[in-house]
């Protein structure tokens, strides 16, 4: 007896990939003309991403590996055993425990934006995601002392200023939130983040230490440099790329009605293989990059030692031989072969994989069921969808949405 196709009655996914993105080709892996191997497959990418052979090349990371004004280099840079250790010590940050603690915050944060909704009736989404995304992880990260406010303009400034031109040449050379760290220093927005919210929070916290990541740095004897570098990955790594999410998962739910209403009235463990799902299709980050410290040799192809090697996340999270033959439709329920996780490698995989996945998708949902829930909730304006060469991924601006004037949430299952 055969297994019955799934059904996938909510439409297609793909809103965000650009008409510019290349096609999948038809090797899993194959080099590009400047010689960096552009990987399409799932299998060889995972393989990639798991190998002790590679290390990391994206975001900038090869400036900052070279960078000798810092002992301590952040996390998502490390290598080898330092990059474990820190892994093992800040994971504690992200469990499914410490996520429970945090959750009154994030539930009352999201109440306070529905309230803002209702009052003046419109709002943007990517505007209220923005406020969701960095003020969570503020509380995580510890920046929650600063001078003044605008913490969220000051963390998106780093990655929403320079726009690269997306040359034939843009993909052998990463671009990253810390490429040019040292320039970045004279800059009043860099200088602007370290006064006003890295250098406050660290002064609270040499006082009376919390349980949060800066206190954790200071206790390792990282300098104010050190810390300030770990509070601008986290910003440019976690609170864009949710808030990234955040809008997407709501675009998608408001065009489908059947899958938005699947939504409100599912359980919590419904309610996230939907957002699982959603971010196999639309993953936030569309590249992570490896430079390979030895020679590989992947799905056939050889990896020579040197070489910059390009995953194309879009490709492999529908992969068929992963994501079977419906892979451009959004199909919450869909058979996975076994080991491979609901958002395949939108959260990466091996030891850089995301360590806030779960933090990411639990105060997405938060956010999300209480946005959803208003009957007469409706989308005005569609967001413009852009590239962001920093992050690798989509940005998505002026999605505008209003409630009518008669408006009632809906009851919740």
């Amino acid at each position: 007896m055969t297994t019955p196709e799934p059904q996938c009655p909510f439409g297609h996914g793909g809103l965000t990939r650009q008409a510019d993105l290349p096609t999948r080709p038809s090797a899993p892996v194959q080099p590009d003309p400047q010689g960096v191997y552009q990987v399409h497959g799932f299998q060889a990418a995972r393989e990639v991403l798991r190998s002790e052979q590679v290390i990391q090349a994206g975001f900038g990371a090869e400036q900052v590996q070279s960078a000798s004004i810092m002992r301590n280099k952040p996390v998502l840079y490390t290598e080898g055993q330092p990059h474990h250790e820190m892994r093992r010590d800040t994971a504690r940050y992200f469990t499914p425990a410490a996520v429970a603690t945090y959750q009154p915050m994030i539930a009352a944060l999201a109440d306070d934006l529905m309230g803002q909704l209702v009052r003046r009736g419109q709002a943007n989404v990517d505007d209220l995601s923005l406020t969701m995304a960095v003020r969570v992880a503020a509380q995580v990260v510890g920046l929650t002392d600063s001078l003044l406010p605008g913490l969220d303009r000051r963390v998106t400034s780093f990655v929403e200023g320079e726009r690269p031109s997306r040359d034939e040449t843009a993909e052998a050379k990463p671009a990253g939130p810390l490429a040019h760290l040292q320039g970045l220093w004279n800059q009043r927005q860099l200088l602007a983040f370290y006064l006003l919210d890295v250098k406050p929070a660290i002064q609270a916290r040499r006082r009376q230490p919390k349980d949060d990541l800066i206190s954790h740095l200071i206790g390792q004897d990282y300098t104010d440099l050190e810390i300030l570098t770990e509070c601008l990955t986290y910003g440019t790594a976690g609170m864009v790329t949710t808030r990234e999410f955040i809008t997407v998962a709501a675009w998608h739910m408001l065009r489908e009605p059947e899958l938005r209403r699947a939504y409100v009235h599912g359980t919590e463990p419904e309610r996230h293989a939907i957002l699982h799902e959603i971010l196999r299709a639309e993953p936030v980050v569309s590249m992570l990059y490896r430079r390979t410290q030895g020679d590989l040799t992947v799905a056939g192809q050889h990896i020579p030692g040197g070489s910059l090697v390009a995953m194309h996340i879009y490709d492999t999270n529908a992969d068929p031989a992963v994501a079977g033959d419906h892979a451009d439709q959004l199909c919450p329920a869909r058979p996975l072969p076994r080991g491979v996780q609901a958002p395949v490698l939108a959260f990466g995989d091996g030891h850089h994989r995301c360590p806030g996945a779960f933090l990411a998708i639990k105060e997405s949902d938060t956010f999300l069921r209480r946005l959803l829930v208003w009957n007469d909730l409706r989308l005005v304006t569609p967001p413009t969808v852009t590239f962001n060469e920093v992050v690798k991924g989509y940005e998505l601006r002026g999605m505008r949405v209003a409630l009518g004037p008669a408006a009632q949430p809906v009851a919740a299952s």
